[in-house]
């Protein structure tokens, strides 16, 4: 039996975009069975992946503590495959066939995607972010997303202020979309954050009309919340997990940045595009820039005329 260690980023959007290689493993080693290892936050993404037989939340420790409790957990498996991608000089201590490490992968100038797939020479064709979601958190997400109207999927919120776009040009942006003359005529509109989040999410969710609105605020599981993307139409967001999410989940996403790059971190895949204002990311977010003084959206040159022509763009390439 093959045993497959994974260890994986502390943060949401990173964790996604590392489940490609999670993927490609699986097809190479048919059968396998995988632990996890990950910060708190992403743990629930990989609660549908087939095999699992642990996912070892890691919270961070000072001192770096946090891997030598990494060890003492993994160290009495001999592993066929250790994937880290966190670089951290205890997993080489660990017993294993074979060791594949990020090393500076991470550095390159390049979509992350990209660089992750060139750690097992696949830069070329590197394997696409996919979650994976049980029968159990399908059928949880019916009952948040029943049947019904298409439904256009917005994430309102980042993990950082100055990447979330203003709240009411979410709203105009939805209202434009799902109205006679857009991509969704009549469709509903699902405003999807953390409760954490809420305070990012409630001015969207109050200008938007009541009937037609699905509020998914809350603590629901993350694996629930790919059922639910998979659900969707479509979906705008800011830069952050939710968007690599659905990307994930194969629905059209349409990305918004500004003091973030998408050429490194625009949602991947060919239903997937990413939208900015007239500032390149330099001219938003100088190298001098202090981002602690940062207490607003840094993205008021994107305008909902912009957003909008891009989705109608991304929606018109589509079969």
């Amino acid at each position: 039996m093959t045993r497959i260690l994974f260890i994986t980023s502390n943060r949401l959007g990173d964790a996604v975009l590392s489940t490609g290689l999670l993927a490609h493993l699986l097809d190479a080693h048919p059968g396998a069975c995988v632990t996890i290892v990950c910060g708190p936050v992403p743990a629930g993404l990989f609660a549908g992946v087939p095999g699992l037989e642990r996912v070892i939340e890691l919270p961070k420790r000072k001192h770096s503590l946090h891997w030598w409790d990494m060890w003492r957990a993994c160290i009495g498996t001999f592993w066929d495959v250790v994937v880290d991608l966190r670089n951290a000089p205890l997993s080489y201590a660990l017993l294993a066939k074979r060791q594949i490490h990020l090393g500076k992968a991470n550095k390159k100038h390049e979509h992350r995607v990209v660089a992750l797939g060139s750690i097992l020479g696949l830069a070329h064709d590197p394997p696409a972010p996919t979650l994976w979601t049980s029968t159990a958190h399908q059928a949880a997400a019916e009952k948040l997303i029943p049947d019904g109207a298409p439904v256009l999927a917005l994430g309102p919120s980042a993990n950082w202020i100055g990447k979330t776009w203003a709240a009411e040009c979410f709203a105009l942006l939805a209202l434009k979309l799902t109205a006679k003359d857009g991509i969704l005529p009549g469709g509903r509109i699902a405003v999807i954050a953390h409760t954490s989040e809420a305070g990012m999410a409630q001015p969207v969710l109050d200008a938007l009309p009541a009937e037609r609105t699905l509020n998914l605020v809350g603590d629901t599981p993350l694996a629930v919340i790919a059922a639910g993307l998979k659900r969707c139409a479509f979906y705008i967001g800011n830069d952050s997990g939710l968007m690599h999410m659905a990307a994930a989940c194969d629905i059209p996403t349409l990305g918004l940045f500004g003091p973030s790059r998408e050429e490194h971190y625009a949602p991947w895949g060919p239903k997937c595009r990413a939208v900015r204002g007239d500032k390149s990311y330099e001219e938003v977010f100088p190298l001098d820039y202090d981002y602690r003084n940062v207490t607003g959206s840094m993205m008021g040159d994107l305008s909902v005329n912009q957003a909008e022509r891009a989705a109608r763009e991304l929606w018109s390439t589509l079969p």
